[in-house]
């Protein structure tokens, strides 16, 4: 009963776009996300006073602090992103598909 239940879901069209769709849009994010960070690794190892640059003449925190934190921020919003469209788009998909295969 189990494997003839996960043939028919495997087989329904809505299961085959919503793995489609997730799985692109999930590496989509996954590659902006290791931009960021790898640019922010290749500043560190071919311009390292760059980060380490005072934000001012008067200033102890440097460039690498602001910069580290927005990059921790574009982890948290790439995350809400993901939610958003996960329960906007990809939650009709799956109800779709338990609607189907009832």
């Amino acid at each position: 009963m189990q494997q003839e239940l996960l043939q028919r879901i495997q087989a329904n069209q809505a299961y085959q776009e919503l793995v489609r769709r997730r799985s692109r849009f999930g590496w989509t994010l996954s590659i902006i996300m290791l931009l960021i960070y790898y640019s922010f690794i290749l500043v560190i190892a071919f311009n390292p006073g760059l980060l380490g640059t005072p934000l001012s003449e008067t200033s102890v925190i440097t460039w690498g602090i602001p910069v580290g934190v927005v990059i921790i921020l574009a982890a948290f919003v790439l995350t809400g992103v993901y939610v958003r469209r996960a329960n906007r788009e990809f939650d009709v998909l799956v109800q779709q598909i338990v609607e189907d295969v009832k």
